[in-house]
């Protein structure tokens, strides 16, 4: 079809036409997902049935969520104890409390208190390096 030769108003029926066919073609597709759904269900149903159970017995495990065996309840129940990694060449530790320990890199919060209680600044690499050598113990190579 050539629109070039159709006038205005020969245009908008054609577009009305295809517009009332699209909306029809809707109309026919939302039918048919709505039949598949309801003969998926039958099948189901038919399913159900077939195997000797009832929908009051299978429809609650649809939406239920796996439950666990006895032996993975278990080994749930049981902590986990998993050893700190001990880490490679030097690093500090806080001789008031071994939790306390500081590898190269940012400055942990409990060291910049300590420093800080004893009047040094944590930004000050010579400070920093003073905490070091006079307060913690060093440790590993």
């Amino acid at each position: 079809m050539k629109f070039e030769h159709m006038s205005p108003a020969e245009i908008q029926q054609h577009l009305a036409t295809i517009e009332q066919q699209r909306v029809n073609a809707l109309q026919a597709l939302n039918q048919a997902q709505a039949q598949a759904k309801l003969d998926l269900a039958q099948v189901i149903k038919d399913m159900i049935a077939e195997r000797g159970y009832t929908l009051d017995d299978i429809v609650p495990l649809l939406n239920a969520k796996r439950r666990r065996s006895y032996s993975r309840r278990q080994k749930a129940q049981e902590p986990l104890m998993v050893a700190a990694p001990t880490p490679q060449g030097a690093y500090y530790v806080d001789p008031e409390n071994d939790a306390n320990v500081y590898i190269k890199g940012a400055i942990p919060g409990w060291m910049k208190q300590k420093m800080l209680s004893q009047g040094l600044d944590p930004k000050n690499k010579t400070d920093r390096n003073s905490f070091k050598a006079n307060y913690l113990q060093r440790m590993g190579c």
